[in-house]
């Protein structure tokens, strides 16, 4: 079992598709207090989209605050190349971040090609979130 007790996670959600964020963000609270990270160090904040999670990914891991970073965005292809343009910056751009300050940043933004399958990966026995906040504790180990 992962103990979290002594670590600090940072989360850093997206304002853009709340619903399903904050779907997400719930997964990921749940999984980060079943390994006992306390409430008192998890730090929340939003942003407006996903293109901003690596600039804003960058000012947390550089703060010292936080031992590591999960990103919650979800980014829902339409019929322009929107979607691919976005999803490449902000993958690369976090990995970049986290190879820079040596601050471990779980990639949790969902790419999805329709609601559908945001759905399936943000509600009931399979939120990816819950994933991602027991990923952010065993890195932070």
């Amino acid at each position: 079992d992962l103990d979290g007790s002594d670590i600090r996670i940072g989360i850093i959600r997206t304002r853009w598709n709340d619903e399903h964020v904050t779907n997400l963000v719930d997964g990921c609270r749940k999984a980060l207090k079943e390994c006992n990270v306390k409430e008192e160090n998890i730090f929340e904040t939003s942003i407006p989209g996903a293109y901003e999670l690596p600039l804003s990914a960058r000012f947390l891991a550089l703060s010292g605050t936080v031992d590591a970073i999960v990103t919650a965005g979800v980014l829902i292809k339409g019929e322009t190349m929107h979607f691919e343009y976005i999803s490449d910056a902000v993958s690369s751009g976090l990995m970049s971040v986290q190879l820079q300050t040596t601050c471990p940043i779980v990639y949790g933004v969902l790419n999805c090609l329709d609601e559908g399958q945001v759905k399936s990966r943000s509600s009931g026995d399979n939120n990816h979130g819950e994933d991602w906040g027991k990923t952010a504790v065993e890195m932070a180990l």
